[in-house]
């Protein structure tokens, strides 16, 4: 099952998961789009509402105003003119006076228009029985006695009313009387009513046009989320973060700007990135990724072997295609060399089970042989062949129980019955001690270096005339140490700076050359080192330091 497959599995099992425990929630769910509609509807009609009585309040003042202006302007024209002045300082002022304030009135709307005398006695008002009365509302003493100019608002025999007030003066700059011109307030509340619904139409414009751009936005919106709500959205990204977390695969996107969009922890492993990479060019940080290729061709790769950082990885690079076009590239990388150290165990393990069916094959001829000798009443040649087999093993027995990582001793059982077959001779050196290893070291860690490195002594003697290898073993102090002499020719000078190279090997046959470097890469994983100490014609030390 590859990446993919075990994405959409994760995926599948963990939206079930979150059906079965937000199924009742999600039907009290309100949608995306109705919460933006409501929402834009709400903040559309407050912005109206609160606009519209700021305007109304605005044009309200705008029209009392205007009509007031309108009224003492009015006012103050007919004042000014000769006719009238002269008309107040006769005894009984002319009828003129009446038929040119309702000519004025006519022409500019207002309700009425009053002439009176300095005491306030109307010599002209729309309703020719006030005539001759005296004006009420109280509001001439500014006009008659201070010679002001004003616009006032009080109730008169017409109703309330916006006024405009204006003094008469004679030629000697006294005044003879008052001029006063009006506006009912009804009058204004309808000019100001038919002004608002202005206001209205616009108002409801602008929500047509306001509820049409929100629909649109949560169409767009729906289109750029696939459909898909925020909850889902959210429950989406973090089993996303979960699948990617619980991948051992590297895995890395890019867009279509060759920058990381996305990188699991897997991935920042192999890149050895400890910071975030977002937004970063690919190239900057795998240079040889060639996930810039993809890109431009659009073609998937699979199972492309990489270099990186001194490993090589099985790289799968495909392509994100939006509307027929290359919007990204998603690549997933598999250390080969995890791969290969497994493959290095089970071959440690099939060489183990080997090594075990040589002994038991070894063991029974020695039995049938011990068997002939007593059925030929040899006994004392069978007592000999028992002691000596009971000494070889009890030898070996002592030694390894000076081992005491399970592991370790049996990668050694192992390597001796190999070595017997091979006839070569294996010994454990009497020193050696060594107690459970931490669980860092783990099993597989341990039959990568310990299997390669014994294998390439027995190859190192199998040729010479003195075939002996020595394992020695010892965890006093703060570090572990492995030790494996062999007397083979030793290491030419001119090869030693080759000795880890992945590929490079002094032996004949192919797929050869990775063993030391395994060990090496282990090693270094662990914070350990390695040492060699090889001298021509006497043999080889290979030392591993491995802290506690």
């Amino acid at each position: 099952m590859n990446y993919k497959d075990l994405i959409y599995v994760k995926i599948n099992e963990m939206q079930r998961l979150h059906e079965g425990k937000t199924g009742m929630n999600n039907k009290f769910n309100v949608s995306l789009k109705t919460k933006i509609q409501v929402l834009i509807f709400t903040l559309i009609i407050s912005i109206i509402f609160i606009l519209s009585g700021i305007f109304t309040y605005w044009e309200y003042e705008q029209t009392e105003d205007s009509m007031g202006q309108m009224a003492l302007q009015t006012a103050s024209n007919l004042s000014y003119m000769p006719s009238v002045g002269k008309a107040l300082q006769r005894e009984e002022p002319p009828e003129e006076l009446q038929t040119l304030s309702l000519q004025i009135q006519e022409r500019v709307g207002a309700e009425f228009v009053v002439i009176g005398d300095e005491e306030g006695i109307r010599y002209a008002h729309p309703d020719e029985e006030q005539i001759g009365r005296k004006m009420v509302g109280g509001d001439n003493e500014r006009a008659l006695e201070d010679e002001k100019y004003y616009v006032s608002k009080a109730e008169g025999t017409l109703g309330p009313s916006l006024r405009g007030k204006a003094p008469v003066f004679n030629e000697e700059q006294e005044v003879i009387g008052i001029v006063s011109v009006g506006f009912l307030m009804e009058d204004i509340y309808t000019t100001f009513f038919k002004r608002l619904g202005n206001i209205a139409g616009v108002s409801l414009l602008v929500l047509v046009i306001g509820g049409a751009g929100g629909y649109m936005l949560t169409r767009s919106i729906r289109k750029d989320t696939m459909g898909l709500e925020p909850y889902q959205i959210a429950s989406l990204y973090q089993q996303r973060e979960a699948v990617l977390s619980t991948v051992k695969e590297g895995i890395v996107a890019i867009d279509q700007h060759q920058k990381v969009t996305m990188m699991n922890a897997a991935a920042r492993n192999l890149l050895h990135m400890e910071s975030d990479v977002t937004n970063t060019y690919i190239k900057d940080i795998f240079p040889n990724s060639e996930m810039e290729r993809v890109l431009r061709s659009g073609i998937e790769e699979r199972d492309q072997e990489v270099s990186l950082n001194d490993r090589m990885v099985v790289a799968t690079r495909t392509p994100v295609i939006e509307n027929g076009e290359v919007v990204g590239v998603v690549a997933s990388f598999r250390d080969k060399s995890e791969v290969r150290e497994m493959v290095n165990a089970l071959s440690e393990i099939q060489s183990y089970s080997e090594g075990l069916r040589s002994q038991t094959h070894e063991h029974a001829n020695k039995m049938y042989v011990l068997l002939g000798l007593l059925q030929l009443k040899n006994y004392q040649e069978a007592i000999d062949l028992i002691e000596d087999e009971f000494q070889s093993v009890q030898s070996q027995s002592n030694r390894l129980y000076q081992i005491k990582d399970d592991t370790v001793k049996a990668i050694l059982l192992g390597k001796i019955s190999k070595a017997s077959e091979l006839k070569i001779d294996f010994i454990i050196d009497e020193s050696a001690f060594l107690e459970p290893v931490p669980e860092h070291i783990n099993r597989a860690r341990l039959v990568t270096i310990l299997g390669n490195l014994i294998d390439n002594a027995f190859d190192a003697v199998y040729d010479q005339s003195n075939k002996e290898v020595v394992f020695s073993a010892t965890d006093v102090g703060k570090e572990i140490i492995f030790e494996v002499t062999d007397s083979g020719p030793g290491i030419r000078e001119e090869v030693m700076p080759y000795v880890f190279k992945k590929g490079f090997s002094t032996k004949k046959g192919g797929q050869r050359g990775f063993g030391l470097s395994n060990v090496k890469d282990i090693v270094a994983e662990l914070g350990g080192t390695f040492e060699i100490d090889t001298e021509n014609g006497k043999g080889t030390t290979f030392s591993v330091f491995i802290s506690k």
